[in-house]
């Protein structure tokens, strides 16, 4: 087909759901390779896409201040940059209907939602297969090569040096990242049993690092507290770093363990191993951590999965897809982790 002169990719979801097209945006790349992507996303993703060299020009979605001003906002700025494809993993009334009326000639998506019928090619949205393998099934309609999966974030030489500064009090340690929050509190751990975690992998002699945003700094405040402030093997570092300067830490990590969150996908991105939490969720979604080694820690009861996100409270009101999830079954996947990794290197 002849190459598109401007394709427009939109995700406006959550900061996991942006790190997931990383791989359609560079396999839409590497198969126009003259063309200008823009990427539509919210305010809180836009920094995952700094310094991705795929994309022309990250757009901003307001929609969380004002959603009926930023689409009308949206919708005469996308029909002026005469875009000649759109692809779209959202599949949203309002992203559609934003991109049918902006009068974009060829806009992909899913076959799914009742807004479809705004869309000139559906695709299959499967169950089972990994988000990514979904994702990139949006460029069928295009192409039938295949294309890797592995997502990616491109920190800057200034975030890793940062990464550097902040975690030189830790040098020579094996290093952990622990990011407790969620978005959804229902998809949170107990926090007793990272405080517990985080106990005995002091006393077996790793690092930790607490990370997360703002809204996770109560979390991650109340575990250095329960563990002992100012203990030299543990730096607490939530609400001090921006995503891409997270990103750079979670690289210098040798394991991250998280809930099923937003820090798992820069994980994966930042190709650091993953131990994650999954209660109301569960990974037949697509959404779990995806490289080799990765594992998923998860009790098997009737009421799981209770929604796609988790929710603020649990629903029959007793946690137990979390409160279940034993400390000592993580204690010992994360020494043989190490274990078969200083064996290898001996």
């Amino acid at each position: 087909m002849k190459e598109p002169e401007r394709i427009i990719i939109v995700q406006t979801a959550f900061i996991g759901d942006v790190i997931l097209i990383t791989p359609l945006i560079r396999a839409v790349a590497k198969l126009f390779n003259k063309t200008k992507i823009d990427v539509l996303v919210v305010n809180e993703a836009a920094k995952l896409l700094e310094n991705n060299p795929y994309v022309n020009e990250v757009i901003i979605d307001s929609k969380r201040k004002n959603v009926w001003q930023s689409t009308v906002q949206l919708i005469r700025y996308i029909k002026n940059r005469h875009y000649n494809i759109a692809i779209t993993p959202h599949s949203s009334f309002r992203t559609h209907l934003i991109l049918y009326l902006s009068k974009i000639p060829e806009r992909i998506g899913f076959d799914r939602g009742f807004a479809k019928w705004m869309l000139t090619k559906k695709v299959e949205h499967p169950v089972g297969p990994h988000k990514i393998i979904k994702n990139l099934g949006l460029v069928k309609p295009l192409s039938n090569k295949e294309f890797d999966i592995q997502t990616e974030l491109f920190p800057s030489a200034n975030d890793k040096h940062k990464a550097e500064e902040l975690l030189k009090a830790l040098s020579g340690k094996t290093l952990i990242a622990i990011a407790p929050g969620s978005i959804w509190k229902t998809k949170c751990w107990e926090l007793n049993s990272y405080i517990s975690l985080c106990r005995k992998l002091l006393d077996s002699g790793y690092g930790i690092v607490l990370i997360g945003g703002e809204s996770d700094k109560p979390q991650c405040d109340e575990i250095e507290i329960a563990i002992e402030k100012n203990n030299a093997n543990l730096i607490n570092l939530a609400g001090v770093t921006n995503l891409l300067e997270s990103a750079a830490i979670i690289e210098k990590c040798s394991l991250m363990i998280c809930n099923d969150s937003g820090a798992m996908h820069i994980a994966n991105a930042m190709q650091t191993r993953v131990f994650a939490f999954f209660g109301p969720t569960v990974p037949l979604f697509g959404y779990y951590p995806y490289r080799e080694g990765d594992k998923f820690f998860e009790v098997d009861l009737k009421c799981r999965p209770c929604g796609s996100h988790g929710a603020k409270k649990c629903p029959l009101d007793h946690h137990n897809c979390m409160k279940l999830i034993a400390v000592e079954p993580v204690l010992e996947a994360v020494n043989l982790l190490f274990l078969r990794r200083n064996n290898e290197f001996n």
